[in-house]
């Protein structure tokens, strides 16, 4: 049993990444937070080499990240390259268009596409990490299956991890924790994130510990799974448009939960 590293994902703060001086101060405030791992999520075109001097200089290691599909599947030797300068050995992708995974067909057929570069990052001593929102857990039009079926069933379990979203898994009405459980052994990192209901029914992005996703038994999981990193989402929606200081209030939610975690 492990106690996992609590963390942030850079996609919550997209606005304020897009140059090397945007990702050098957004850094400086979240290491003031007292953040010492991050997810690279939709950060602007900053070379690598860059990216690694301003993650040193804040502390900051890169545990995963995520990148665009058409990279991943034709730029894969230059993107596993970047990934050995900034440190880190986990290449997620964070969304797939819906014409590749409607049918049992095309998802299978995206499957074996992409499982061919998972298997080359492997060989790199790199995993692929796939994030999810809530589609996979929806049937497809052809099957009973859901995508989420094929991606753990169709795949290389050494070569194929996963990033779980624990708030999107929760909205589709599942229990992350039964997740969690049936992909153990393949995931690095989880997403930590919180949601209550717009009036139509769609996801409305909480601050950690203010929604309706049972992070508690999540973080519990997550320990006795040996779950290494926990990574705080928020997406959209923060309050007064500041999500510096959502940042900071679920920071230490996850703080709380992990000083109050009894092995």
């Amino acid at each position: 049993m492990i106690r996992p590293k609590i963390g942030v994902q850079l996609y919550n703060f997209r606005d304020y990444t897009k140059t090397e001086k945007d990702l050098d101060e957004t850094l400086a405030k979240l290491e003031v937070m007292g953040v010492e791992h991050i997810q690279v999520s939709a950060i602007g075109p900053i070379p690598a080499e860059k990216q690694r001097d301003i993650y040193q200089k804040h502390n900051m290691k890169v545990c995963v990240t995520h990148k665009p599909l058409d990279r991943i599947l034709d730029d894969t030797e230059n993107l596993i390259e970047e990934h050995k300068i900034i440190g880190c050995d986990a290449i997620g992708l964070g969304y797939v268009p819906v014409e590749f995974r409607d049918t049992d067909e095309k998802s299978r057929e995206f499957i074996e596409k992409l499982s061919v570069a998972a298997k080359k990052i492997k060989e790199n001593g790199m995993t692929f990490n796939y994030h999810n929102h809530d589609f996979e857990f929806k049937k497809l039009h052809d099957s009973d299956l859901t995508f989420f079926d094929l991606l753990v069933d169709e795949t290389n379990s050494d070569e194929f991890h996963f990033i779980p979203d624990i708030g999107w898994i929760h909205f589709t009405k599942t229990n992350p924790v039964d997740v969690l459980k049936r992909i153990n052994g393949r995931v690095k990192v989880l997403h930590f994130k919180d949601y209550t209901y717009h009036e139509n029914g769609d996801m409305n992005y909480q601050c950690l510990g203010e929604g309706l996703t049972n992070l508690k038994e999540c973080y519990e999981a997550s320990c006795e799974l040996d779950i290494p990193y926990l990574l705080y989402e928020h997406d959209e929606g923060w309050e007064n448009n500041d999500p510096f200081a959502a940042c900071e209030k679920s920071f230490k939610y996850m703080q709380k939960l992990d000083a109050s975690y009894k092995k």
